[in-house]
């Protein structure tokens, strides 16, 4: 069992998803610090001076001067400003992701296919190698 694990482990394809779960990780990180130490503020200037990070409704009806002292005073709180910093994030991260797979796809479809190793017999329209000057299933000749 041990050496089935140990060549599950090693094949690249498992490294592969390794390193691609701790960059997403960092970018994922990168994306939130952005969105809230950059995006946000002057998305808030131009809104008058919201905080988005303190936008909350205290569900017990009482008024606090920021998120952090509701959440002291362990009022329950709903926290839409932290919501929609979130839903900013995703929507950065998914752009980003889409057009990473975009450029891929472009890649992809610019590597040239392989080259024909067969042609269409032009009697019984079968597969046949390209060098066959007999048609293996029709038995014609075939021109030159």
């Amino acid at each position: 069992m041990w050496q089935e694990f140990k060549k599950f482990v090693m094949r690249g394809n498992v490294f592969d998803l390794a390193v691609g779960i701790i960059i997403g990780g960092a970018f994922g990180k990168i994306v939130t610090s952005f969105v809230n130490d950059i995006l946000m503020p002057p998305i808030g200037a131009l809104l008058g001076k919201v905080d988005f990070a303190n936008l909350f409704i205290s569900l017990t009806g009482d008024k606090y001067a920021s998120l952090a002292a509701a959440q002291e005073a362990g009022a329950a709180t709903i926290n839409y400003g932290m919501f929609l910093n979130t839903i900013l994030d995703f929507i950065i991260v998914a752009l980003v992701i889409f057009l990473l797979i975009r450029q891929v796809n472009k890649l992809k479809k610019e590597e040239l296919a392989a080259a024909p190793t067969t042609k269409p017999c032009p009697y019984c329209k079968t597969d046949i190698p390209l060098a066959a000057t007999r048609c293996p299933h029709c038995t014609s000749q075939l021109e030159g």
